[in-house]
């Protein structure tokens, strides 16, 4: 049976994990509420939209009866009517031949949300209507400011996991070249150096009051009676001897409210840290070029799996366009009900990439830096000396 005290306890870690991870969690679940929301937004918007026959769609067909009437007896052959064919269906907007209702249910309009807010833009998807369009406008104003908070947040954790793991690789290369380095005779030879060294410890015995104010140069004598130095020598003890009183828990005990202020104003500190770890973040961009490729790599052979049109060099141009959120849209999707399950794998992606670019920037910065002041010092004039 668990005390009391021991349940205390697990309650009071609980909640220090909960308050640790709820800025987190709450920009996430703001990110995955705000897409759910457009999502249902646009597929009533765009899915319900009239189909009327548009002029430019009427003169496509005509323009396509003509050359069927006059196809040619060998058509593989013809090559001017293949460009004409070409040529012709370049021109015809795409949007003729989809029904709104199969492109805009919920998966659809979902996959265009993220879209949206992650400023990768593929083109193969936008709204029609006018109220879409000015939906869109605002959805992507309010959205993709959400979404590089996300990215920031998320961005410190990463950051953090990389820093340490760094560091740690870098202790442990430097404790393997020690220990290979270091011979026998040597490693003695530094242990009994170490432990003279702290043999040689000398304790003095602590001073009195009367031997610190006569060891104070610069400042004249005061004289002090036996019931003054008495007095004095009594707060001493008391400051070195009183232990340190627990603020929170005389809190906690005489005003619980107090204590919660402090675990919100803790919580505002986690939200004010938001970037922090990015800032500090100093690993070489190679490894981080390395740490791309590779998960590039491992999302381009697990993608032509169901998007059977691409293969791995493909998925690999695709995968990057993505991340980098350039997003050309001339590889498209046969399946994005699958890819929207592939959108944490974005989400994460898209922070490495954050982080890379953030750290190519720093390195630019520097190199900037040292250019300017290599040029400020060849156009600074040299100093002539003159003869006496």
């Amino acid at each position: 049976m668990a005390t009391t005290s021991q349940r205390l306890r697990g309650k009071t870690t609980c909640k220090k994990i909960f308050w640790a991870v709820f800025p987190h969690a709450c920009f996430i679940v703001s990110l995955v509420i705000y897409a759910f929301l457009g999502a249902l937004m646009f597929s009533h918007i765009e899915s319900t939209r009239k189909v009327t026959v548009s002029e430019e769609y009427r003169t496509f067909l005509q323009k396509l009866m003509c050359l069927i009437r006059k196809l040619p007896d060998n058509v593989t052959e013809n090559e001017t009517f293949n460009h004409n064919i070409r040529e012709l269906f370049n021109t015809a907007d795409p949007v003729w031949f989809i029904n709104p209702k199969e492109r805009w249910n919920f998966f659809g309009s979902l996959f265009f949300c993220c879209t949206v807010f992650t400023t990768v833009g593929y083109g193969n998807t936008y709204p029609v209507t006018r109220s879409g369009k000015y939906l869109c406008m605002l959805y992507a104003l309010f959205g993709i400011p959400l979404m590089f908070l996300v990215l920031t947040d998320m961005g410190d954790i990463l950051a953090t996991v990389l820093s340490k793991s760094y560091n740690k690789f870098r202790k442990l290369q430097s404790k393997i070249l020690a220990s290979k380095l270091c011979s026998g005779s040597t490693c003695i030879k530094r242990n009994e150096l170490k432990s003279r060294a702290q043999s040689k410890i000398v304790i003095n015995e602590p001073l009195t009051i009367m031997e610190v104010l006569r060891s104070q140069s610069g400042v004249k004598p005061v004289k002090y009676c036996n019931v003054e130095l008495f007095e004095m020598l009594i707060a001493r003890e008391n400051e070195n001897t009183q232990p340190a009183r627990n603020k929170s828990m005389e809190r906690w005990s005489s005003c619980p409210e107090l204590a919660r202020e402090k675990t919100v104003s803790r919580v505002i500190e986690n939200f004010d840290k938001i970037g922090k770890e990015l800032e500090k973040l100093d690993v070489p961009i190679v490894l981080m070029v390395l740490v791309i490729f590779v998960y590039i790599s491992c999302a381009a052979a697990i993608l032509p799996n169901w998007e059977k049109n691409m293969d791995f060099q493909e998925a690999f141009y695709f995968c990057f366009i993505t991340l980098t959120t350039i997003g050309f849209g001339d590889t498209k999707l046969e399946h994005p009900k699958f890819f929207l399950f592939f959108s944490l794998y974005i989400i994460i992606g898209m922070e490495i990439v954050f982080i890379a670019f953030k750290l190519g920037q720093d390195r630019l910065i520097v190199l900037y830096k040292k250019v300017i002041s290599f040029c400020a010092e060849k156009n600074m004039p040299s100093k002539k000396i003159y003869p006496k």
